[in-house]
């Protein structure tokens, strides 16, 4: 099995699930941002811990969910009535992250599952970090017989079209690996223009034509994040310079045409996991039944519930709108509690729907 960091208590989730036991859902939203910070940091996953469940995890008890933490870190709470179909999502975030990314999801299923009076809430681990809880789940432990994870779309799209809530297709697939470039070292004041050998240009113009290559493909988009420019003296010529690339598609051929044209070898890569089909078409009618256009896209962010559909776990997506443009892993982060609470709705018809069936 593989190991996982040492887990340990801190003070930060203690107020975040205190401020999530107040009986009014929307307003615990609000006053997660009470706390003193954004709903967590990259490393809140470490305050899951055995010793410490009854201290921390008082909200999921207070809601009649038997508690317990797996092997893994991942928090699961259940109702004891079709405990098989889960809702939930993350608590950690990233660094000056926003209050709503990932715990909204949390704070949505333990009401759903309240007012369904079946299923179970997961609180998963370390999504931030490369969503190591879920993948340790599917990888060691018996997976659930249905998913559905409620989160912000961490975009503009659903704000542009003017739709409160939308559904997820399917979670994009990502290559992530880097290109080099070789140059010649000189001195910047003595070495004429002409003769240069210069890296940093080479790279710069390589820049450039990945980005050409993404907005030549719909859905596609390639991100240059990193730039390490050797010798890195102000007054040197760069002889060498590593650039990252993260390339993005909707599906397998978007994906494999953008690697190419690109022209560059991942070292890491993750398919694209479509959404189901039946519960796509589920959420869309308890969307449909309250008057409102059941409006679909991509995610174009990894999310919990890619990986456990990538394993054969029939998964969707519910995503609520995002204001401020969209911006998230931000304390700007923001969604109307009129969003919140109407996704809220769709989620937990849903899931009585699922669980009455």
């Amino acid at each position: 099995m593989e190991s996982l960091p040492t887990i340990s208590p801190m003070g930060t989730l203690q107020d975040v699930l205190e401020a999530l036991s107040d009986p009014v859902r929307l307003e615990m939203v609000r006053r997660l941002a009470a706390a003193g910070a954004p709903v967590a940091c990259a490393d809140l996953y470490e305050s899951v811990s055995k010793s410490t469940a009854s201290h921390h995890f008082k909200v999921l008890r207070e809601a009649g969910l038997t508690v317990e933490i797996d092997s893994h870190g991942n928090l699961l709470g259940r109702s004891g009535q079709r405990d098989d179909v889960w809702v939930g999502s993350h608590l950690d975030s990233v660094p000056e992250g926003g209050r709503f990314d990932g715990a909204l999801g949390v704070v949505a299923a333990i009401e759903a599952v309240e007012q369904a009076g079946a299923g179970s809430v997961v609180a998963f681990r370390g999504e931030e970090v490369g969503c190591i809880g879920s993948r340790a789940l599917c990888r060691y432990e018996e997976v659930p017989s249905t998913f559905l994870e409620l989160h912000i779309e961490q975009g503009p799209s659903l704000e542009r079209v003017g739709a409160p809530l939308g559904i997820v297709t399917g979670i994009v697939g990502y290559a992530r690996g880097e290109l080099r470039f070789e140059g010649r070292a000189g001195h910047a004041g003595t070495t004429p223009m002409e003769g240069r050998e210069d890296a940093l240009v080479s790279a710069a113009r390589a820049i450039e034509r990945i980005g050409e290559a993404a907005r030549a493909i719909p859905g596609a988009v390639a991100t240059v994040g990193q730039v390490d420019v050797e010798p890195g003296g102000s007054n040197v010529i760069p002889s060498r310079v590593r650039v990252s690339v993260d390339a993005r598609a909707p599906d397998i051929g978007r994906l494999d045409r953008l690697v190419q044209a690109i022209g560059f070898e991942p070292g890491q890569s993750t398919p694209p996991s479509p959404m189901d089909d039946e519960l796509r078409s589920l959420l869309a009618e308890e969307i449909g039944s309250r008057g409102l256009p059941a409006v679909e896209l991509p995610s174009g962010a990894g999310h919990d519930a890619g990986i456990l559909a990538a394993a054969g776990v029939p998964s969707a997506m519910l995503f609520v709108r995002s204001l401020n443009g969209g911006v998230s892993h931000s304390p700007d982060e923001l969604s109307s509690d009129e969003d919140v609470a109407l996704a809220v709705e769709v989620l937990a018809g849903a899931l009585a729907r699922l669980t009455s069936a």
